[in-house]
């Protein structure tokens, strides 16, 4: 995946061009190709933009973002089906009303027929702890669960790479480390949004967001001992 200038952030003020649009990413060239990349910053800083940039959820105002060749801007339905992307609140991506529903329309557009399709969520669900949820309510589940399914609903489609924009936001300790767990087994690259320092210090790669710019891109254990010592001062 290669990201070319489309990142950084803000922390606490504005930035604007010269004709006075904001800026909350500028002046980035990235090829992003390690299997767990963290991204960490201040409040603001753009790191949920940055994240939707690599799926094509917000495409760049300048300079492109590529994946496997395909330009997000223009190729931004391909570029989803490589891409998975979570977002911090389930709720928001939850939308049909059964657990096993919402796994099954993340299967419709792939054309397979209604037994397969079923077979695949069931053993998702199970792979989840959600297998003895099938026919719950979809909202009604705990916030942990509701994340599960979230996960499960994106990782159903066997996405290449899997970007999740801070999904432990509304977790308590118990389902964080869950989340993290199961985001150190999969086989899909990670990248990751997160304040919780912890699930990116042992990480191949973390970025820092600040002031618009990519202020530190290194291992995961240094980047940790900088951002604190920065947001230290």
């Amino acid at each position: 995946m290669e990201s070319r200038r489309a990142a950084a952030g803000l922390r606490g003020r504005p930035c604007a061009t010269a004709d006075g649009e904001r800026v909350v990413l500028r002046d980035v060239t990235l090829e992003l190709a390690q299997a767990r990349i963290g991204v960490i910053g201040a409040n603001g800083s753009g790191k949920s933009t940055f994240a939707r940039l690599l799926n094509g959820l917000v495409v760049p105002s300048s300079g492109t973002v590529t994946v496997d060749g395909l330009d997000t801007a223009r190729d931004g339905a391909a570029v989803r089906r490589t891409v998975g992307f979570v977002f911090s609140d389930p709720d928001a991506q939850i939308v049909m009303p059964t657990v096993l529903e919402d796994v099954e329309f993340s299967l419709r557009r792939k054309g397979i027929d209604k037994a397969l399709m079923r077979r695949q969520a069931e053993e998702v669900l199970r792979r989840f702890g959600l297998g003895d949820h099938l026919e719950h309510p979809a909202h009604l589940l705990s916030s942990g669960q509701k994340q599960n399914l979230a996960l499960a609903s994106v990782l159903v489609t066997n996405p290449r790479v899997l970007v999740c924009d801070e999904p432990t936001t509304l977790l308590d300790l118990r389902h964080t480390r869950r989340v993290a767990e199961l985001l150190a087994t999969l086989a899909q690259q990670v990248i990751l949004v997160t304040h919780d320092l912890d699930l990116v210090a042992d990480w191949d790669r973390v970025l820092v967001i600040d002031e618009a710019q990519v202020a530190f891109d290194g291992p995961g254990p240094e980047a940790v001992v900088r951002y604190r010592q920065w947001m230290a001062t």
